[in-house]
């Protein structure tokens, strides 16, 4: 099909989404994307009410703003070293308005499936106010997140009192004077923890094994850009480092009555937060370990104790998702990832995937990068490497750091490494057209 004739479908219209909008349209490609959200933001746009937002009433990013913002959009003077989830929904907004983004998005609207009808074209179904229809596309570009299925746990007998996943958490009012059992060891999980013991009777936090807690600043800088300054070194001597650093700044898990962390740093994401440490040592957050079953209320854990609990929630991850996909078709749900840069599949050249990685950092810069050589892949202006089957391949058996395997880390990357991947690519191919 002529380049005139190309029309590229963006699934989402969420930080990565907006991105590959505009890098598109930067090429003067047709766009139409689709997002079942009624504006720009993703995850980012708070609501009480069950919905695909998973951020809560006081979410803050754990990355620190001047390695999260957009390379062609800074974030503005008077933005926190760590913004909340309502700078960063005005943020995503203002560079959809900045952009002239809007005019290519239609809201409101779930994509229910894609079929490629043969090598180079694409149908989408959508549905919107009940109603179907179907588009067709030259190109897919997917940009539909990783935050957005929960992933539940399985634990033998059944919990009787309140059993939620932390996507369906929105702010700790409801759990005042409550016994509260938070499950997990990341982000959010920590996050939770500490939110609900303001005001419940009790909380506690079950770990499976032992996670690092990093601290969100170090020597007055966020501890990301303070990182940062290491990006010279090779990523096992940098998370050596990493490592020692932050067990001086907190001390062995052990103090807090946690688990031992037995895998070196960098083999998990670790979870920053400056508060839950501080919460346990104050009493207001008690450390359990893994849970054996549930009898009623009564939670057992795997130590031979068991307490009782109004509450249980569940902060277990995600499941990376592409339900508008058929199953035998495409999925990522289980098992590896092989994608090269995390965005180009190995047989179809013209389906796309932005923002589908998780880095020890923040997504939105890495994501805008993607948008940057999806466009000049579009534009023709970057080439497939031909022995891109090989190097799929090569993204799962050498990985840039080597973790424990759970679903969790099939798509991890290093922030900084990943970025000048990325940028080395977009690179060439503005020398080759430089030069020709």
């Amino acid at each position: 099909m002529e380049k005139s004739k190309q029309r590229v479908c963006v699934i989402g219209a969420g930080p990565s989404g907006i991105a590959a909008i505009k890098n598109i349209r930067d090429k003067g490609i047709e766009v139409q994307a689709f997002d079942f959200n009624h504006d720009v933001g993703g995850n980012w746009i708070y609501s009480e009410s069950a919905s695909h937002s998973s951020v809560f009433e006081t979410t803050h990013i754990i990355s620190s703003k001047s390695l999260s913002q957009y390379e062609d959009f800074p974030f503005p003077e008077g933005v926190a070293d760590y913004p909340s989830h309502t700078e960063l929904r005005t943020y995503f907004q203002a560079y959809a308005k900045h952009f002239n983004l809007y005019p290519f998005i239609q809201f409101n609207t779930l994509v229910k499936h894609c079929a490629r009808l043969d090598e180079n074209l694409w149908e989408v179904t959508i549905e919107k106010n009940g109603e179907e229809a179907k588009e067709i596309f030259t190109d897919l570009v997917v940009c539909n997140g990783h935050h957005w299925q929960p992933k539940y746990p399985d634990y033998p007998g059944t919990f009787t009192g309140e059993f939620l996943h932390s996507h369906m958490y929105k702010k700790a009012a409801p759990f005042a004077a409550k016994k509260v059992l938070v499950i997990g060891g990341g982000n959010s999980a920590c996050d939770v923890a500490v939110e609900t013991s303001r005001i419940s009777e009790k909380t506690a936090i079950s770990w499976r094994r032992g996670y690092r807690i990093l601290p969100k600043f170090l020597m007055g800088k966020p501890s990301d850009v303070f990182a940062s300054s290491m990006i010279f070194l090779p990523i096992s001597i940098r998370n050596f480092l990493a490592g020692i650093l932050v067990r001086l700044a907190t001390g062995p898990n052990e103090m807090y009555g946690l688990p031992k962390v037995k895998h070196k740093f960098g083999a998990t994401h670790p979870t920053v937060n400056s508060e839950l440490l501080y919460k346990i040592r104050h009493g207001k957050v008690k450390p359990k370990g893994d849970i054996e079953r549930f009898e009623g209320k009564t939670v057992h854990f795997k130590d031979g104790s068991s307490e009782l609990f109004d509450v249980v929630i569940a902060c277990t991850g995600y499941v990376l998702a592409h339900p508008f996909f058929a199953k035998d078709f495409l999925n990522y749900s289980e098992g590896p990832v092989p994608l090269y840069l995390k965005m180009f599949h190995p047989t179809y050249a013209n389906l796309f995937f932005v923002g589908m990685f998780q880095p020890l950092g923040c997504i939105w810069p890495g994501a805008e990068q993607q948008s940057k050589l999806a466009a000049l892949a579009l534009s023709g202006e970057w080439q497939r490497p031909s022995n891109i089957k090989y190097l799929c391949e090569r993204e799962v058996t050498h990985p840039h750091m080597n973790q424990i395997v759970t679903s969790r880390h099939t798509i991890t990357v290093d922030f900084h490494k990943f970025i000048r991947d990325l940028k080395r690519q977009i690179k060439s191919a503005r020398f080759i057209k430089k030069v020709s």
